[in-house]
């Protein structure tokens, strides 16, 4: 039977088995606004507890080879497989993800499960759907779930709402280590990359994020229990990749012998019930607009304010 006529459940079973293609099929469902909610009541209750790591940094760091590298080194290691979710930029016509990411982490792709989502306009550097194809890996055991983002500069912090773990990967000569710090990056970051450690200017970028650290250190941002630690990397070569790869273990026991593991699961499940909301609100404010031409009119020719007009659409709104 062709996977497009089994039901979330049936895709559910195979794809616990190993089958490839009912896992592929599933993260599709997840993707579609209009199959999600089937995906998440299905998935609901069948948790692991996987690991999620956040992969971000400015586009060009060389986030990608430092994942696949990460990757290939987690398949020898680790008792269970990876997975990774690599956000790419739109098609500005498809609107499906272009898939540069994905080209790059080819070596791995057979040992790993590796999903291509695209943004689709979402500014924030993360696709609506994440929280739900993390969800489906879950499920399915795979631990880590690698989340790559696009690299979209000042706006990379929704990372750290979905994440367990956020790694930074600067490189230098590209001023990332100011960037970082500009983007608010400096304080949500578990573990920093220095990645192209090989270029000149390495050095500098690791003396200035050390710099940026104590500054917050010393104003009381930085949490006094865990410094972010910095590590030297070129992910063409990948001989520190396995010193990334303990990094990310040890905060994970950071994590669950602080309680902070749990907050961060709690901030996970605000964020995506948050976004739910929104998708809602905005569908219902699309609607409103659309049927109560009236008051549009009417402020289109001066005779309400727009604040009167948006207090006199705002019941209609908010009903849903």
């Amino acid at each position: 039977m062709s996977l497009r006529k089994l039901s979330v459940e049936q895709l559910l079973e195979r794809a616990s088995t190993g089958h490839r293609g009912a896992l592929g099929r599933l993260l599709t469902l997840a993707e579609n606004s209009a199959t999600s909610e089937a995906v998440t009541e299905a998935t609901f209750g069948l948790s692991k507890a996987a690991h999620i790591v956040g992969i971000t940094g400015s586009p060009g760091a060389g986030k990608s080879t430092m994942v696949g590298q990460l990757v290939a080194h987690l398949t020898k290691d680790s008792q269970t497989p990876p997975a990774v979710l690599a956000i790419d930029p739109s098609s500005p016509l498809s609107g499906g993800a272009i898939l540069g990411d994905r080209v790059r982490m080819m070596d791995v792709d057979d040992v790993a499960f590796i999903r291509s989502v695209a943004t689709r306009g979402h500014a924030g550097g993360l696709a609506m759907s994440v929280p739900g194809c993390v969800r489906v890996f879950d499920a399915m055991a795979y631990d880590p779930v690698i989340i790559e983002t696009v690299g979209v500069g000042q706006v990379e912090v929704d990372i750290t709402a979905a994440a367990d773990t956020t790694v930074v990967v600067v490189s230098p000569g590209m001023g990332d280590a100011v960037q970082a710090n500009k983007a608010g990056l400096l304080e949500v970051a578990d573990i920093f990359v220095v990645n192209k450690a090989d270029r000149p200017g390495a050095s500098d970028t690791r003396r200035d994020l050390d710099l940026m650290l104590d500054l917050s250190h010393m104003t009381g941002q930085e949490d006094t229990e865990y410094r972010p630690p910095i590590i030297m990397c070129n992910s063409l070569v990948g001989d520190t990749v396995g010193e990334i790869a303990d990094a990310i273990d040890t905060h994970k026991q950071y994590l669950q012998s602080s309680g902070k593991g749990v907050e961060r699961r709690a901030g996970r499940a605000r964020f995506e019930v948050a976004n739910r909301l929104r998708q809602q609100f905005e569908a219902n404010l699309e609607g409103v607009l659309d049927s109560d031409t009236r008051v549009l009119t009417q402020a289109a020719a001066g005779q309400i304010s727009p604040l009167a007009a948006a207090n006199a659409l705002a019941e209609q709104v908010l009903r849903f």
